[in-house]
């Protein structure tokens, strides 16, 4: 698995400055049209999982409220959360858990947007070491390269402890899972297994959301200032957003090769399998207290954040 992680915040956040809006938000004349540019920031490299943002930016769905957005790839341990609380761009995607640990150490940050309605999150084993369920393969003595430390990984242990399996440190990619049928790994729907399958492997994916583990994993979050003070801003882009999500579900292949054109590392058809493996698990973009309170507890129960918070404060919907 590749990003989703809970980050250390191990340095305070920057001031915010009343004027963050003006700072992090243009305007420019384009054919005699004034649009307002601004970027959004992901935390990972164009794939399915995004696929929703890039149709509303080629389809022109945001030059129609009056936006012009430049999206920004990201990697492995992008630090979109601590860049939006420091001014760097007014839009970026990160995870619930992650906006939960910033909040907790004051930033003012909010989301606005949801992609899954059902986490994509889980386990890939080999269909040839025959586990029927998630509990048949924790219960195992096969070896399961995760990321210890997670919310996952905690939730995981907690639910079936971790007995005879051999837990090995989770190096990315599928290298190791192709090599060993007793190998399992993390991963998500739309990337891990979709790579194993047209390598030569047979995966089976296990979703933690089936087993009681579904927290916001894909959030559009913004300075919560920017939010009050520019309301309308924010509603026209997730408006456009919506409305990107809806066409990309509807036919991801022109969007999905414009994005295989920006990570050559996944090909057309590893994009439309993934967006084919994630349609079902996406929602309508909106969030419900309930939710981020379970994800509140988690956070709390395993002591990633030390004070209770509450929930209504991290979302709002649009």
């Amino acid at each position: 698995m590749k990003k989703n992680s809970i980050l250390l915040i191990v340095a305070c956040f920057a001031i915010f400055f009343a004027d963050f809006a003006k700072a992090s938000v243009k305007k420019i004349e384009v054919r005699d049209k004034k649009l307002v540019l601004l970027d959004l920031i992901l935390n990972w490299v164009p794939e399915p999982e995004f696929g929703g943002f890039y149709a509303a930016q080629e389809l022109g769905f945001f030059d129609e409220v009056g936006l012009k957005v430049n999206i920004i790839a990201g990697g492995a341990g992008t630090p979109t959360i601590q860049m939006l609380a420091a001014g760097r761009a007014p839009f970026v995607i990160t995870s619930g858990s992650e906006l939960i640990l910033a909040r907790s150490k004051g930033a003012d940050v909010i989301a606005v947007y949801n992609v899954f309605e059902k986490s994509p999150m889980g386990l890939m084993a080999h269909q040839e070491a025959g586990f029927s369920t998630l509990e048949d393969l924790m219960k195992s003595d096969s070896t399961l390269a995760i990321q210890r430390g997670l919310a996952f990984a905690d939730f995981l242990e907690r639910k079936y402890g971790f007995g005879s399996l051999k837990i090995v440190p989770y190096s990315g990619g599928v290298g190791h899972f192709l090599q060993n049928k007793k190998f399992s790994q993390q991963g998500f729907i739309f990337s891990e297994p979709v790579v194993a399958r047209r390598s030569g492997a047979n995966p089976k994916f296990f979703l933690l959301a089936d087993v009681g583990y579904n927290p916001y994993v894909e959030i559009l979050a913004v300075r919560e200032g920017l939010a009050k003070e520019s309301p309308e801003l924010v509603r026209h882009f997730v408006n456009a957003v919506k409305k990107g999500w809806r066409a990309y579900n509807e036919n991801p292949t022109s969007i999905n090769e414009l994005m295989s054109k920006l990570n050559p590392a996944m090909d057309l058809a590893a994009m439309n399998e993934g967006a084919s493996n994630q349609k079902s698990l996406i929602g309508d973009g909106s969030m419900t207290e309930l939710r981020w309170k379970e994800q509140v507890d988690f956070l709390l129960e395993t002591k990633n954040i030390t004070k209770p918070m509450n929930p209504a404060t991290l979302y709002k919907n649009f």
